[in-house]
């Protein structure tokens, strides 16, 4: 009786998970190979070179659960937490938090769409620089991040955000966040419950595919904290982007706006652009707001399948400062790279690429040359 009892409930286990229809994923990237790369800046007399090992080039390196449970009426629960770390000595690549790339949980309808709140990237990182850009938010310095720094794989935190479900090949999606998170002239999270102190933005964006064509529209507006001397000031960005795929090739191109202020965005494994207020200042920071100066940002780009199993990609940027920013100027890159897929979770990689005026440094020079080898499980 007992054992026929214990039978039951172990059935009834399992047909209420099979019903639920739960499911949590374990997943990661392993990414890793040899880079080259000079920094050349004759006006600041600044010469740098290295070689050696290279780790999250293509894809930063990851490991990451997500999941989904049914509600019932369609409804789901899901949610994402990813880790950086680097490759080449296991240590995180972010030592403030545990969950650096992602963490969120939300709800989710395949009527309605989806709604999550958390740490997550920005849209125009997710649906601008992942549709348009085939270098993706990969490869350092070659990606479109470089010139569009509001793509340039920015996170921020306390976001909640909306996206609608796809219909006729559109979605749309908008994202407010309390407390970004992001360090800037403006300040930070400031601890307080009241907004105003915080560092806010919104994320707003509209994307299209269906069949050969795609397109995205993002916008950008961040919001200084009361407390500091930047109160009242916003930095705000749009950006315009599209691509058609003719099969034999893909070709993208995008415009961008940024005004009142820099976004400085993500290294994303290799040197990383960062627009200069003026000649004494690098902008270090991850957002700065300055009334009245800004840049305009600019890609026209291709990707050429050799075969089957392997791509040929192209690239070239242009980053130009506003007038009003002195001795900047305008920043120009050429990118170049390729993969080779052994299967379809492992794959070979090799680029090149050079940018001239430098983080918008008259004669400044940088170039990268690198292969690796990226296994995704």
């Amino acid at each position: 009786m007992k054992k026929t009892l214990l039978a039951a409930a172990l059935l009834a286990g399992f047909a209420g998970a099979a019903s639920a229809q739960s499911s949590v994923t374990l997943y990661g990237v392993l990414d890793g190979g040899l880079r080259y790369s000079s920094v050349v800046s004759p006006v600041s007399g600044v010469t740098a070179t290295s070689f050696g090992g290279a780790y999250g080039v293509q894809s930063g390196n990851r490991f990451g659960m997500k999941g989904v449970e049914s509600l019932g009426n369609g409804n789901n629960a899901v949610f994402q937490i990813e880790n950086g770390f680097t490759l080449g000595n296991g240590a995180s690549s972010d030592s403030g938090r545990i969950f650096n790339r992602a963490s969120w949980v939300g709800l989710q309808n395949n009527a309605w769409g989806d709604v999550r709140l958390g740490r997550m990237t920005n849209l125009t990182s997710d649906w601008l620089v992942g549709g348009v850009d085939p270098f993706a938010a990969g490869f350092g310095q070659l990606n479109m991040g470089h010139a569009f720094t509001s793509g340039n794989t920015v996170r921020m935190d306390n976001v909640l955000m909306y996206r609608t479900p796809v219909m006729n090949g559109f979605q749309a999606g908008l994202g407010y966040s309390f407390a970004t998170g992001l360090t800037s002239n403006g300040g930070t999270t400031a601890g307080s419950f009241a907004s105003s102190e915080n560092t806010r933005a919104i994320t707003a964006g509209l994307k299209y595919a269906n069949g050969p064509l795609g397109a995205a529209a993002t916008y950008e507006k961040v919001y200084a904290a009361d407390g500091t001397s930047y109160a009242g000031q916003s930095v705000n960005n749009w950006n315009l982007g599209g691509t058609y795929d003719a099969k034999v090739i893909k070709l993208g191109v995008g415009y961008g706006q940024t005004r009142d202020g820099y976004w400085t965005g993500s290294s994303g494994g290799g040197t990383g652009a960062v627009l200069r207020a003026n000649p004494s200042n690098s902008g270090t920071d991850g957002l700065i707001f300055a009334a009245g100066k800004g840049y305009n940002s600019y890609i026209v780009a291709a990707t050429i399948p050799v075969n089957a199993t392997s791509r040929v990609l192209l690239s070239v940027t242009k980053l130009t400062p506003t007038a009003s920013i002195a001795d900047a100027k305008s920043q120009m890159s050429y990118n170049l790279g390729y993969t080779y897929d052994f299967t379809k979770r492992t794959n070979l990689y090799a680029y090149a690429g050079q940018t001239q005026n430098y983080a918008t440094v008259d004669t400044a020079k940088a170039t990268i040359v690198g292969v690796g080898i990226r296994h995704q499980f």
